[in-house]
């Protein structure tokens, strides 16, 4: 039985595709192929940009909302510069990790000059944005053994 808030990854024998399922989701994730992966997916760190952005998005979304202001749209670019696949040879002798996220934020409709000041005030205080800043503790990771029919397939053929 899942968790409340529950995802779950699994990998495979070998490569980096990655079976990730939230509620009732399934979405992978992968490496490009210039660093061993398939580029069937997303980069663990594409997922963290995507996160972020996304809250961000939902953010404006519901402020303006409840403010009844003109919001047709939004559209959040982000982007960083650590390559996942590096970070990971290396996490087991230095510090790894993304220390800087650039984020750019276009907002659609007729919008007054105000509006557009508290829209991009509200998007810092975005849930996922302030997680980001505070930081998070990570519980360490405990072993748990598989029954076989819960094991990662070989290789789905969807992803093939």
């Amino acid at each position: 039985m899942a968790k409340p808030n529950e995802v779950i990854v699994r990998g495979g024998e070998r490569g980096f595709l990655t079976e990730i399922m939230a509620r009732e989701h399934l979405l992978i994730a992968d490496e490009p192929a210039s660093v061993g992966g398939t580029d069937k997916g997303p980069t663990p760190y594409d997922y963290l940009l995507a996160s972020f952005g996304a809250c961000t998005a939902m953010t404006l979304r519901i402020y303006a909302d409840r403010r009844g202001w003109p919001l047709q749209g939004v559209t959040v670019r982000l982007w960083q510069s650590r390559v996942y696949e590096k970070d990971c040879e290396e996490c087991d002798v230095k510090p790894v990790g993304i220390d800087q996220i650039e984020r750019e934020i276009d907002m659609a409709g007729p919008l007054t000059e105000e509006q557009q000041e508290g829209l991009l005030r509200i998007a810092d205080r975005c849930p996922v944005g302030q997680t980001l800043e505070r930081g998070i503790r990570i519980v360490p990771a405990r072993a748990a053994r598989l029954p076989e029919s819960d094991a990662p397939p070989a290789a789905d053929p969807r992803y093939s």
